[in-house]
């Protein structure tokens, strides 16, 4: 009976090219012979709502340790190791059953949902793309998330082959400050939970650490999700502020319009 559980995990690590790659630390990995010339010009994924995959959210064991997929689009952070694998893979079926494309800007995570979106910041440089997550891995200890060859560049640690990066679930819906018309009224979201007992507490929290902001926080129910919000702003007055709570809570808040 334990037959087919053990194919379809075995499916889902093949999907994911190798258990044991190492995206970016290969000699002889790279973006293949002839890249596109405008790869600073490759756009973003773009969130949007899908269909979460039948099989890949499954739990599953790599390399000697079991996994849990989230199964639902939530709130997600975490900072660590990333890395990035390109032509050894390309071409290859992922774990959601997709053609891999180290053109496009897609990444795996252990655990994050397929199909997913996030938010990856180089904490060396600053700078941020949107991958799909689309791929299970890596699966080491010191790595958190693989990109593709084209995001890793974005990022500017394709030569180096790893970064220091910040990983943000994003939740379709929300819309970037980037896509801002001028006059839009901005807010800054701080979380987004299912339960509006820890949305209310992380309010709590940062009302009594900034209190001159305690009047401009909100909770709101958006889905099946709470979300704690601050605001509004203007685009350059949201920014502001978001820095200042960066710098004292040691929360990035997402910018976000509504």
């Amino acid at each position: 009976m334990k037959a087919p559980a053990l194919l379809l995990v075995f499916a889902l690590l093949a999907g994911c090219a190798s258990t044991d790659r190492k995206g970016g630390y290969y000699k002889d990995d790279g973006p293949g012979a002839k890249p596109p010339a405008n790869i600073d010009a490759i756009a973003d994924a773009t969130p949007r709502v899908e269909p979460l995959h039948k099989f890949a959210n499954r739990p599953y064991r790599a390399m000697g340790k079991d996994y849990t997929p989230l199964t639902s689009v939530q709130s997600f952070k975490q900072r660590g190791m990333a890395s990035w694998y390109g032509k050894k893979f390309h071409g290859q079926k992922t774990s959601s059953g997709e053609i891999y494309d180290m053109y496009g800007m897609t990444a795996a995570h252990p655990t994050l949902p397929i199909p997913s979106y996030a938010r990856v910041t180089n904490l060396a440089n600053g700078r941020s793309v949107v991958v799909r997550i689309n791929d299970r891995g890596p699966f080491h200890s010191d790595r958190i998330i693989d990109l593709s060859y084209t995001a890793a560049y974005k990022l500017g640690y394709a030569a180096a082959g790893s970064a220091r990066v910040e990983v943000q679930s994003i939740v379709p819906g929300d819309t970037d400050v980037t896509a801002a018309a001028p006059g839009d009224a901005v807010y800054l979201q701080l979380g987004a939970f299912s339960s509006r007992a820890n949305a209310e507490e992380l309010r709590s929290r940062i009302a009594s650490r900034l209190s001159s902001l305690a009047e401009a926080i909100q909770v709101l129910s958006v889905g099946n999700l709470w979300r704690l919000h601050v605001g509004p702003y203007s685009r350059e007055a949201a920014k502001a502020v978001g820095s200042q709570i960066e710098a004292e809570l040691n929360l990035k808040p997402l910018l976000v319009v509504r």
